[in-house]
């Protein structure tokens, strides 16, 4: 039997408890999508304009291209292999309207978790064929619409998402919330926001236990959940970014020169689902720090750093602050982006960095109409 999953089988009897809690609710929607954004530590919300915008501040969809669509993918795993977190994307121009619309899909899950409820016979020995395997899993179904006015410089754009949690035939919780956001440039700065859960999502949980399985969570202590409703806080991210390019070496025969660039962006993360062990900590608001860069030779080759979850320990007495280190390379060949990143999702806890892979691919319309458009007959 695997321990690690069985113990999480035991956390999983006391919902009773966590689904009345505040605090770290639907936490995997923190974990955060892409490759790249992790390289930066998630340092994204002024920034990003890619389709992963969709998840970070929907209002940077509109830096796509108007003659492209984007798709993006990652799959990681967490926890020395546990959790399987799984992302795919998909966003688009609305033709002449200064507008784009997209989606998204992510799954965080457990699987092959060992049900040991009825692991004891009626008579109190031990019959390991009565133990079964379940599954703990998350879902985000995401829509994204964003616009932009150009005139002013300003884009905005929402994302509402349906979240469903699923614990084997045991729970199961569905929930509502929509995350809105913002983005400005000026000359070589940009500035974003985004307003996460911003009128509180509520995830209404119900619960399916056996007789058999309530009688064996009584006599081992356990809480028997009822019906409960499980409360997502508003959450502010704030950030502010500033890159440039520069030319580079000889101008070749066709006057083109190659281009190297950077850009640095600060964040931060503010809650308000009481204190938290971050930066700037206090009850009920609390405010974490993210820095990330990115520098890129001819929008080739990318390499990216950050540090964020800025928490403090206490040694033999002593206060200590720790933070977490992130990396990150990318490469770009044609219309395909494929990133990759090293980062820890149990922050400064000592859990095994994970490497993630992601992949990004523009979808040309121009080029796709030329691909199928009826070849000339002579």
């Amino acid at each position: 039997m695997n321990t690690k999953k069985g113990l999480i089988f035991a956390a999983l009897c006391g919902l009773a408890t966590i689904t009345t809690a505040q605090k770290y609710s639907n936490e995997f929607l923190s974990i955060g999508v892409g490759a790249r954004a992790h390289g930066m530590a998630n340092a994204q919300v002024a920034n990003v304009g890619d389709v992963t915008a969709g998840y970070w501040n929907a209002a940077g969809l509109t830096q796509l291209k108007p003659n492209q669509a984007q798709v993006a993918a990652m799959h990681a795993e967490w926890f020395g292999g546990i959790g399987q977190y799984d992302y795919v994307s998909f966003a688009l121009p609305i033709p002449k309207k200064n507008q784009y619309a997209g989606i998204s899909f992510i799954r965080f899950g457990v699987d092959g978790i060992p049900n040991t409820l009825s692991l004891y016979e009626a008579d109190g020995t031990v019959n390991y064929n009565n133990v079964t395997e379940f599954s703990a899993a998350d879902y985000a179904f995401m829509g994204h619409f964003a616009q932009r006015f150009e005139k002013i410089g300003l884009s905005v754009g929402a994302s509402p998402k349906i979240i469903h949690r699923k614990i084997g035939s045991f729970a199961s919780a569905w929930g509502f919330g929509i995350d809105a956001g913002a983005q400005y440039s000026y000359k070589n700065f940009k500035f974003g926001a985004q307003f996460r859960d911003i009128t509180s999502t509520f995830n209404a949980w119900r619960f399916n236990f056996t007789e058999e399985e309530k009688q064996t969570l009584a006599l081992t202590n356990n809480e028997i959940p009822i019906k409960s409703v499980e409360i997502t806080r508003p959450q502010l991210v704030i950030g502010v970014g500033y890159g440039k390019d520069f030319k580079v070496g000889k101008v070749k025969e066709n006057n083109k020169q190659a281009q190297m660039g950077f850009m640095v962006e600060m964040d931060w993360q503010i809650t308000t689902d009481g204190k938290r062990n971050v930066l700037l900590s206090a009850d009920p608001v609390s405010a974490d720090l993210m820095l990330g860069t990115e520098l890129h030779y001819n929008q080739v080759v990318f390499l990216r750093a950050g540090v964020n979850n800025f928490q403090q320990f206490i040694n033999n007495g002593q206060k200590t602050w720790a933070v977490q280190p992130n990396f990150g390379l990318g490469f770009r060949i044609y219309n395909f982006h494929i990133d990759y990143a090293i980062t820890n999702l149990g922050g400064n806890s000592g859990i095994l960095y994970s490497h993630l892979v992601s992949a990004r691919f523009n979808v040309d319309y121009d080029y796709m109409k030329k691909a199928f458009a009826p070849k000339a007959t002579e």
